[in-house]
């Protein structure tokens, strides 16, 4: 029985796996965003690399910590504060500014390194540029839900994008060892500048459905309370405290390993500065194979598992390259780390897109990004003092012992939230299956199914009756129920079908009387914000408009005043 239920499980991964790809191959706009992000991302890892050999050539190991620090403590102060502008304008657009203002800064630190200007201004301006860049992901992150219908299409568009993220991982330190060997950073920064710019020429092409859900819109907040939004839903929520945690480990791993690289390429395996380029894509293309193998994991029910084992593999493959040195070694765990991108990518970016605030989404990963630019500071800047304090290859094992030691902290609680998760998604499962919601975007069902209350009405109970107020609309869990209308049977609605919509739309009383047949579980959502879903949604609206004059039609209850009979 058990190899029966895995040859029939193992297909329908596959099948999850290549339909994550299709579904964004045929979506232009979630197409477009991908491609935006590919470009992004290359011109951020060829800045790194860059960047990395820049400095380590003025002034060694330590300033290439010093200068990384530098480069993201700005970035780290502004992602949570300028995010909030991503709640309330049109994010797509934000994203367009943002490229436009990397390719410049970018551009413009290329001509100072090319024409032997001062090293202070070429780190001012890949700062700058830095700043920009640090936004971009947040912001991408926060939007791609609103492309996005279920929760297994959001898990393949974060498969597709950590794909795409692992090639560019890949391509933009390939792209850094070849201009290296045959050109200069200046050439490195040129072409950085030109991918930003690409970019910003696909969001400009991106145009979601605008989508308002209950909960309180950014607004109707103070200017404080947008700036700290973020961060408050991230203290507030269990759950996203530890994802955060976990990923400031992760990120402390990071910075850690953009000075290992250059120093295990150039001083302990001697590959020289174009060993940088190498080993970084040796980096990424472990990522590039994993995240084939992370396509499977749409669908699963286990994703906050699979982020635990990822954060632990930033951190693993390093104590071998202490125990062993030798350049096959460091390319080998490089992979491995690269592999452990793809898992913590799929998991981490899925979990907080489901578990956060749909209004303040682009802020709580602008905090994301916020303890990513500290973490990353922060290893770069203590990983020189510890190599001088200790040998290189005992660094090696010290760190890379951080992050498998506080996922194995973690581990329970990360397979608590795993239980959580199964939980919303049969909550999804039933509300996607609504005539009435199915038209919504994912982030607007997420909200609803954390406000949803349960009730339950024994058999022969009265759930509403005819003339009653109006406040709230109800989903059938299990059980029969009963519509009448005037006194008179109309019809009966079993698991999966509603009812309570007209009075609240056409804001008139109940247009009929329902009890239940049989003991009757239901969900059930507040009027107001009912309203509030169904009239923020284009498509929601349309949908709303054709449910009422079908369910009139059915029903033909006695016309109420406000109420035109259907003709």
């Amino acid at each position: 029985m058990a190899s029966e239920g895995s040859a029939r499980t193992q297909p329908s991964r596959l099948r999850s796996a290549a339909g994550a790809f299709a579904t964004n191959w045929r979506n232009p706009d979630l197409r477009r965003a991908q491609a935006a992000s590919f470009a992004a991302w290359t011109a951020e890892w060829a800045v790194t690399v860059v960047l990395a050999v820049y400095a380590y050539g003025r002034g060694g190991a330590t300033e290439v910590g010093v200068v990384a620090l530098v480069r993201v403590l700005p970035a780290a102060i502004v992602a949570p504060l300028a995010t909030q502008f991503a709640d309330r304008w049109p994010r797509e657009k934000v994203l367009v500014a943002v490229s436009v203002a990397r390719s410049v800064t970018i551009a413009l630190a290329g001509w100072a390194v090319f024409a032997d200007g001062p090293a202070l201004i070429v780190y001012a301006l890949v700062t700058v540029s830095s700043v920009a860049a640090v936004l971009f992901r947040p912001v991408h992150s926060a939007l791609l839900p609103s492309l996005c219908s279920t929760p297994p299409e959001l898990a393949g568009a974060n498969v597709v994008r950590g794909a795409l993220d692992s090639a560019a991982t890949l391509a933009g330190p390939v792209l850094s060892a070849v201009l290296l060997a045959t050109g200069g950073p200046a050439q490195v920064l040129a072409v950085a500048a030109v991918a930003s710019a690409w970019a910003g020429w696909l969001m400009a092409r991106v145009h979601p459905e605008p989508t308002r859900v209950a909960g309180g819109a950014p607004d109707a907040e103070g200017p404080l309370d947008r700036a700290l939004g973020g961060f408050r839903a991230v203290i507030e929520h269990r759950d996203l405290l530890l994802l955060f945690a976990l990923a400031g480990a992760q990120t402390i791993m990071r910075g850690a390993i953009t000075v290992f690289t250059v120093v295990v390429a150039v001083e302990l395996v001697g590959l020289g500065d174009p060993g940088v380029g190498v080993l970084n894509a040796a980096l990424g293309a472990g990522a590039v194979v994993a995240s084939a193998a992370a396509a499977l994991l749409v669908g699963t029910r286990r994703l906050a598992a699979w982020f635990g084992l990822g954060v632990a593999l930033w951190g693993a493959p390093l104590v071998v390259i202490g125990l062993f040195p030798s350049a096959a070694s460091a390319m080998i765990m490089l992979a491995i780390v690269g592999a452990g991108n793809a898992l913590v990518d799929v998991g981490g970016f899925t979990l907080i897109a489901r578990i956060a605030p749909a209004n303040a989404l682009a802020r709580v990963f602008g905090v994301l990004e916020s303890v990513a630019a500290v973490g990353v500071g922060l290893g770069a800047l203590l990983t020189p003092f510890i190599m001088d304090a200790l040998t290189l290859g005992t660094s090696l094992v010290v760190l890379g012992l951080l992050t498998p030691t506080a996922v194995a902290l973690s581990w329970r609680r990360l397979r608590a939230l795993d239980a959580v998760i199964v939980g919303r998604d049969d909550e999804l499962a039933l509300l996607r299956g609504v005539p009435l919601l199915d038209a919504l975007p994912l982030p607007a069902l997420e909200t609803v199914a954390r406000q949803l209350d349960h009730v339950v009405v024994p058999a022969g109970e009265t759930v509403f009756r005819q003339g009653d107020p109006g406040d709230r609309f109800y989903v059938v869990v299990a059980g029969t129920a009963e519509v009448m209308g005037d006194g008179r049977p109309i019809t009966n609605l079993g698991p999966g079908e509603s009812f309570g919509e007209i009075a609240l739309l056409r804001r008139v009383p109940r247009t009929a009387t329902v009890r239940a047949v049989e003991e009757l579980r239901l969900e059930s959502l507040r009027g107001d914000r009912f309203l509030a879903l169904m009239t923020g949604s284009t498509r929601g609206g349309a949908a709303t408009s054709a449910r009422v004059d079908e369910m009139l039609h059915r029903f033909a209850p006695r016309p109420l005043p406000g109420v035109e009979p259907p003709r």
